[in-house]
């Protein structure tokens, strides 16, 4: 089945006396598939989406951020999803179906704290520089399917590529082997998957074993030195 993606991207720059330039940013994606997003931000960072599953709008903010509040926002997303995918349809027959620009993913994997073995950690998925923003992310652990992973929105970078984290909370134990899996339209059956393996580094024994290696003979030839010298005395 081929891919069609409708993406909407508004972008106000507001500029003070001081000339500080900020962006407001609001996308609107919509799919011949299931996928669907409608996002806003400021300055490269997300304000709220869209969650179209719940139907309801998502404030993505940290808690020290002034607070907001859209009630109506989920509202507004319901009509720009019915508006674009009209759009779409008059786009793909008014351009009689053109290949579509496609840039491939770039994936790294990480852990968000320092691993410690048997404690919780989070792994991290981190899939950036893509086009369009439509992709799967799978995990596995021992080569096992995970399905707990959790899935971020797809967010903008400035060159017009997207990227979007996936989350998988585990706890490590040595020789675990994790790995992410991303496919994309872009990459032709051939998915990008990157490992992470469980590798604590343990405390090294060296120094203990020198320094009572050391210890043992500095007593053994206070010993000897000590005997010969009796002897010594006992000669005189």
């Amino acid at each position: 089945m081929e891919l069609y993606v409708l993406i909407l991207t508004f972008t106000v720059l507001v500029s003070s006396e001081v000339n500080v330039v900020h962006e407001d940013i609001a996308i609107t994606v919509v799919s011949n598939t299931p996928q669907q997003e409608d996002m806003y931000g400021f300055d490269g960072e997300e304000m709220y989406h869209s969650d179209f599953a719940r139907q309801q709008e998502v404030y993505s903010l940290p808690d020290f951020a002034d607070p907001i509040s859209c009630p109506t926002c989920y509202d507004g997303s319901v009509a720009n999803q019915q508006i674009a995918k009209q759009n779409l349809d008059i786009c793909i027959k008014a351009y009689k179906n053109p290949p579509p620009q496609m840039d491939p993913p770039q994936t790294s994997i990480y852990a968000k704290y320092d691993i410690v073995l048997r404690e919780r950690n989070n792994l991290i998925c981190h899939v950036t520089g893509f086009f369009p923003p439509y992709l799967n992310i799978s995990w596995t652990k021992n080569n096992e399917i995970v399905t707990e992973a959790s899935l971020s929105q797809y967010r903008p970078n400035k060159d017009g590529t997207f990227n979007i984290f996936s989350t998988l909370t585990m706890t490590p134990m040595e020789g675990d082997i994790y790995s992410c899996t991303v496919n994309h339209m872009s990459l032709k059956d051939q998915p990008q998957t990157k490992t992470w393996e469980v590798d604590v580094a343990l405390p090294s024994v060296g120094p203990a074993v020198f320094c009572g290696v050391g210890l043992t003979l500095g007593l053994l030839g206070v010993a000897v030195g000590t005997f010969f010298l009796i002897k010594g005395n006992n000669c005189n």
